[in-house]
């Protein structure tokens, strides 16, 4: 990738630049994340849509979304294209997965290379304990046991 080189061929100057330099890691590996995860989400929708309509007559009519469009076919011909489409988006979630790695690897080399350590913002900790002595302090009230 680009951006990979890029960052390796640039020594940050100074605090400010190492912590931008460092955000935009961060914020490229959660793109990859939520890309993941909603890749993630249509194999299975697809996985559900091929265990639906393989135990279904080939020759039955079925519908399909191609672009917006909706198109009508068979299963025979539908079933196919469906399991090529499951095929290639697990292909592109393992893709992602290597990027993932990488993406980390060179997080964790930056943390190493600059002492990078995670602080949780005030607000975050606050919010934290808050919900801790909160959740301490419940309890449930029952009353004796057959009285109406």
């Amino acid at each position: 990738m680009a951006s990979a080189s890029e960052s390796e061929r640039k020594e940050p100057v100074n605090e400010q630049m190492v912590a931008n330099m460092y955000g935009a890691l961060r914020s490229e590996l959660n793109q990859i994340y939520s890309k993941i995860t909603e890749l993630e989400m249509e194999a299975s929708e697809h996985s559900l849509v091929i265990s639906a309509i393989e135990p279904l007559d080939p020759s039955r009519r079925c519908y399909r979304m191609i672009g917006g469009v909706l198109v009508e076919r068979t299963i025979k011909e539908v079933l196919p294209a469906v399991q090529r489409n499951k095929e290639g988006i697990e292909e592109v979630i393992s893709r992602l997965n290597e990027a993932l790695e990488k993406k980390k690897k060179e997080i964790a080399d930056l943390e190493a290379k600059y002492k990078i350590k995670i602080r949780k913002a005030d607000g975050e900790a606050k919010e934290e304990d808050s919900g801790r002595k909160e959740g301490a302090a419940q309890g449930v009230l029952v009353g004796p046991a057959g009285e109406n």
